[in-house]
C-alpha cells in the first residue's frame, strides 16, 4: 500500500469529520455528572472503543478453525487436536507457560500450514476481518517471511500474498494496515540482512518496518547491526523485541547499537528504575532516554504474563509507565497463543489496573502516533476515527471530558 493509497483509508464508523465538527461532539451536556476520566467502561463498551493495534504475528493469531482447514487443504497431520475449541485451548495451555521458548512451541503447527499463496492470503485477510469486528481502525502485523518458503515460494512470493490479503481486507473493512517483516535473533546475520532488504523493496505495497525477534538471551541485537545499519541509511523505520526476556542492556543495544524507533514489550526496563514505596528513587539513564525520546513501548500484557517476562499481572509495569508519561501502547502479540484480542487487553487495563475511558483513548492515540505511517495520515485517522469514536461514546454516556 503506498502513500497515495493510504490517504485514502476510509474512517470506519465514525465517518469523515472536520476538527470543527469534533470539538462540537465534545461539548459536555449540562447535566453531565461524571468524567471520562473516571469512568471505567465495561466490556461492552470497551469494545466499541476505536483501538490501535502496533505488534501482532501473524502467525500467532489464527482462527483454530482456519488452522484446522488448511492443515486438511496441506494433509498435515500433526495437530494435536481436531476440534476448533479443543485446539484453541491447547494453543493457550501451551504458551501459558511462563517461558518464551515453550511460548514458541505451538508456532510450528500455525506455520506448517500456512505454506501457499492461498493460505497466507486468507490468513492475511481474516486478520483484518478480526481487526474490523474488534474496532481496531489501524494495525501493523509482522511476520517471518522466510518461514514460509517450506514449500516452495519464494520471498518475493511470500510478501505478494500476505499483502493481497491484508490489502482485500482493508478494501472491504475499510480499515488501514501495515505490514512489518521479523528477522530472528539466533539465525545468521546475512539472512537478517536478506530480510531488511526484502523489507526496504516492498515498502511502496505496504511493508512499513522492519523487527528483530526471537530469544534475546545469547542473541544479542548488535549481532545483525549490519542489517539495521542498510535500514537506517533507507530511511526505513524499525522495531524491536527487547526487554522481554532479557534485561535493560537488550533494551540498550536495540535502541543505540541497532537504531529502533520502538520497543518491543519492553517489560524489563523497569529493572533500571529504582522505586521505593511507589515512588521513584533513581530513574536509570536508559529509561530516562526512553522517557525523554518519547520511545514507544509495545506493551502486550498476556502475552508478557504467559512467557514470564513478568510474574504476574498485578506486578506488571504497564501502569506505572502509564503514569509518568511513557509513551504506552496496548497490544495483542499473539492472539490465538494467548486468546486475547484488542477489546481483552484494553479489558484488563480498565479492571486490573485501573484505566479509564479518557485513559484507553490516550493509549489509542499514543499507538497511532507511534504507528510506522506518515504524519499526514496519523493525524487524518486521529481526527477522523479515534477522537470522533470517543467523543460519541462520552456522549452515549453522559460524560464529561
Amino acid at each position: 500500500m503506498g502513500a497515495l493509497e493510504r490517504r485514502r483509508i476510509a474512517a470506519p464508523r465514525f465517518g469523515r469529520a472536520t476538527r470543527e465538527g469534533y470539538i462540537r461532539a465534545m461539548t459536555p451536556n449540562a447535566s453531565t455528572s461524571q468524567s471520562a476520566s473516571t469512568y471505567r467502561p465495561a466490556r461492552e463498551i470497551v469494545r466499541r472503543t476505536p483501538k490501535v493495534l502496533l505488534h501482532e504475528h501473524l502467525d500467532g493469531g489464527l482462527r483454530p478453525q482456519t488452522v484446522l482447514e488448511l492443515a486438511r487443504a496441506a494433509d498435515y497431520q500433526e495437530l494435536p487436536e481436531s476440534d476448533p475449541e479443543l485446539l484453541r485451548a491447547w494453543f493457550f495451555e501451551g504458551a501459558n507457560r511462563k517461558t518464551l521458548p515453550l511460548y514458541l512451541e505451538g508456532f510450528k503447527h500455525t506455520i506448517a500450514v500456512m505454506q501457499t499463496r492461498e493460505a497466507l492470503e486468507r490468513v492475511a485477510f481474516e486478520f483484518m476481518e478480526d481487526m474490523a469486528q474488534d474496532g481496531v481502525v489501524y494495525a501493523e502485523v509482522r511476520f517471518a517471511p522466510h518461514f514460509h518458503t517450506q514449500r516452495g515460494l519464494g520471498l518475493d512470493g511470500v510478501m505478494l500474498a500476505v499483502l493481497r490479503g491484508l490489502r482485500a481486507g482493508q478494501e472491504k473493512f475499510g480499515i488501514g494496515f501495515g505490514l512489518i517483516v521479523c528477522a530472528m535473533r539466533n539465525e545468521p546475520e546475512h539472512l537478517s540482512f536478506q530480510l531488511a532488504e526484502l523489507a526496504v523493496t516492498f515498502r511502496a505495497q505496504g511493508c512499513v518496518g522492519f523487527d528483530l525477534a526471537g530469544e534475546e538471551a545469547g542473541h544479542p541485537a548488535k549481532d545483525h547491526q549490519r542489517a539495521f545499519d542498510f535500514v537506517k541509511r533507507q530511511n526505513f523505520s524499525i522495531t524491536i523485541h527487547a526487554g522481554e526476556s532479557f534485561g535493560p542492556e537488550s533494551i540498550w543495544q536495540a535502541l543505540q547499537y541497532c537504531g529502533a524507533h520502538r520497543i518491543g514489550h519492553g517489560t524489563r526496563l523497569m529493572e533500571d528504575i529504582v522505586v521505593y514505596d511507589r515512588k521513584v528513587i533513581k530513574m536509570g539513564a536508559l529509561a530516562q532516554y526512553v522517557l525523554d525520546h518519547r520511545i514507544p513501548i509495545e506493551v502486550c500484557l498476556s502475552s508478557n504474563v504467559h512467557t514470564g517476562a513478568t510474574p504476574s499481572m498485578a506486578e506488571h509495569p504497564f501502569r506505572f509507565y502509564f503514569d509518568r508519561g511513557f509513551r504506552v501502547t496496548l497490544n495483542t502479540d499473539n492472539r490465538l497463543m494467548s486468546r486475547t484480542s484488542m477489546s481483552e487487553e484494553c479489558v484488563i487495563a480498565v479492571e486490573q489496573f485501573g484505566c479509564s475511558l479518557a485513559d484507553l483513548e490516550k493509549i489509542a492515540i499514543n499507538g497511532m502516533k507511534s504507528a510506522f505511517l506518515h504524519y499526514e495520515d496519523r493525524v487524518r485517522i486521529i481526527f477522523d476515527a479515534i477522537k470522533p469514536g470517543y467523543a460519541k461514546l462520552r456522549e452515549e454516556l453522559g460524560l464529561t471530558l
